[in-house]
């Protein structure tokens, strides 16, 4: 596997693997590259090819941090601020490395559109940082259209051995495709708000979601999650909105709709800054919630957060 040039200040590779072996050898060899180069490595990948590498790596595994991408990376969309962010800005000043699998064959089609955005947003995250992160990506399992929204979302791509630049690399236009309307089902539970109904908005979602079998340890986050997202209504999205909840394939679904437009596709997405007092309410959604999905325009935005199935 070719290194990064020195001069090359983020880089994000895709790698293409078609077998255990191939995945084994191309990471473990780019984990060890870093290694040898006094790179701090962090390895974030679902639980059975964290251990390929682990074993792999041999006595160099103690030098790495591992963490299992099903669980730090559940939710797409707190990737950036938890786990990448999170290991580039524990080591700054120094160049680090990172393998993080985020797009699993496991995966569902209602995850994916959010995935594919959090591949996009790598790209502006890590501007000008000095970062490697390698994307593993199994051309075995993974649908087509998967594969293509890699080498959007990847400037070089790693297949065979080989490492060229993606000719298609266009991550802006990844975020805009993924950016879908949402559609509330007809039978949601509505609550529409303003700023003198915040308190009974988080009511009315925390009954909602018991009524509908959220375990009780869970329904402190859909109260948190909703009161995020109405204050940011009230305050940013036009004074008022509305709050739907309804449940969908095992999980609680909790959504907030105004007529704001998010500019800032990091939103909620990086960690607060030192000190910083306010601007946390999409960050905290995304830290509680196992996936969040987004829809902005001109018209409005629209927030959906799924809540379980495994915590019920």
């Amino acid at each position: 596997m070719s290194t990064v040039p020195e001069d090359e200040v983020f880089a994000h590779p895709a790698l293409f693997y078609r077998s255990e072996r191939e995945y084994t050898d191309r990471t473990v060899s780019f984990v060890q590259e870093g290694l040898e180069a006094g790179e701090p490595v962090a390895v974030a990948v679902p639980a059975p090819n964290l251990e390929l590498i682990r074993t792999g790596l041999g006595t160099r595994a103690p030098d790495v941090v591992f963490l299992d991408m099903t669980e730090a990376g559940r939710n797409p969309g707190r990737i950036i601020p938890g786990v990448l962010r999170a290991f580039a800005d524990e080591h700054a000043g120094t160049r680090v490395r990172i393998v993080g699998e985020p797009i699993w064959a496991g995966r569902s089609a209602v995850e994916y559109p959010a995935c594919a955005q959090h591949e996009a947003l790598i790209n502006a995250a890590f501007a000008g940082r000095s970062a490697t992160i390698l994307c593993p990506y199994d051309e075995s399992r993974l649908d087509a259209d998967v594969l293509a929204d890699a080498l959007r979302t990847h400037p070089t791509v790693i297949a065979e051995g080989r490492e060229a630049a993606s000719e298609a690399y266009d991550w802006p236009a990844v975020l805009a495709r993924y950016n879908e309307p949402l559609t509330t089902p007809p039978d949601a539970a509505l609550f529409p708000f303003a700023a003198g109904e915040l308190p009974e908005a988080r009511r009315f979602a925390v009954e909602r979601a018991r009524s509908l079998g959220l375990a009780e340890r869970r329904l402190q986050d859909v109260e948190l999650a909703v009161a995020e997202l109405a204050t940011n209504s009230v305050v940013h999205g036009g004074g008022r909105g509305t709050l739907a909840v309804w449940a969908e394939a095992g999980q609680v679904v909790c959504e907030v709709r105004d007529t704001g437009l998010l500019t800032d596709p990091l939103v909620g997405r990086r960690p607060p800054e030192r000190g910083q007092i306010g601007g946390r309410g999409l960050l905290l959604v995304h830290y509680v919630a196992d996936l969040v999905r987004t829809h902005t325009t001109d018209g409005g935005t629209a927030v959906r957060f799924h809540i379980g199935p495994a915590n019920f």
